[in-house]
């Protein structure tokens, strides 16, 4: 869109955007290129793409209370990203994954390494699999598990579903296969109504820097509304609760609907 968009994000906030997507480069090259110094103006950080491999594969660190948050941002073609858009050496692109491979996530133990102190948190933001269905492939779930036992991960924040899928917690490591969408411009399509792809969810993870396990995982209902996010009603949060409590139900995971539409995950 129009760079003069920013300001969306920046009215809103945002410290950190992930840029190992499937529409990165719907512009070509010099549109990632023109996206990356419009955030960077805006002094808003980016990761998981760049004018090469280098600068694609480079994690984002933020600045938190007593810790700091290293971010990761992966792309995989089971989204639909074209092998073609990956950096290289000397071009632009994303960061992306060849497969869900043991030697992927060697790569990424690799990169970890490099950064990671004692108490950092780790964040993979993966952009993985297709928009629409509640299953999660098997290989996502052995390739989340591999990051956090192999590769020094502490969140798997993945993403590419327009709808909320199940949430996992690993070895109090929480994995969020498919966050949904904050904002889109879906609403005129249809064919799709059963996942409520207008419904969402804001993630809230609190960490113990410490040990890197999770403490509190809350959520707060959203829904799209003219191309803006408003709350939702209480049945809509109540179905949003069922739906992670029917997927979650294989995950050792349920969510309990608390005061003012608040979800807080419980898990085993």
């Amino acid at each position: 869109m129009h760079p003069e968009n920013v300001r969306c994000l920046t009215a809103a906030k945002v410290d950190l955007c992930v840029l190992a997507n499937n529409h990165v480069l719907d512009w070509g090259r010099s549109g990632l290129i023109d996206t990356i110094e419009t955030l960077r103006k805006a002094n808003v950080g980016t990761v998981g793409a760049g004018r090469n491999l280098e600068e694609a594969q480079a994690p984002a660190i933020l600045e938190a209370k007593q810790t700091r948050v290293v971010v990761f941002s992966f792309g995989s073609p089971t989204s639909g990203i074209p092998y073609s858009w990956a950096a290289s050496r000397n071009e632009p692109g994303a960061n992306l994954l060849k497969d869900f491979s043991d030697e992927t996530v060697r790569c990424v133990e690799g990169q970890v390494e490099r950064v990671k102190q004692q108490v950092d948190i780790v964040i993979a933001s993966i952009h993985w699999g297709g928009n629409w269905g509640f299953g999660i492939p098997p290989e996502q779930i052995r390739f989340a598990h591999s990051l956090i036992d192999h590769a020094g991960v502490d969140v798997v924040y993945g993403h590419s579903s327009h709808h909320v899928k199940g949430i996992q917690v690993y070895r109090g490591k929480p994995i969020l296969y498919g966050c949904g969408d904050f904002l889109d411009d879906y609403e005129s399509i249809g064919g799709y109504e059963e996942f409520r792809g207008d419904l969402g969810l804001m993630y809230f993870v609190s960490m113990d820097a410490l040990t890197g396990k999770l403490i509190r995982l809350q959520m707060k209902p959203t829904q799209i509304k003219n191309f803006s996010v408003t709350r939702t009603s209480e049945a809509d949060s109540r179905w949003l609760r069922d739906t992670l409590n029917r997927e979650g139900a294989a995950l050792g995971t349920r969510a309990h609907l608390g005061h003012n539409n608040t979800l807080e995950l419980e898990w085993q």
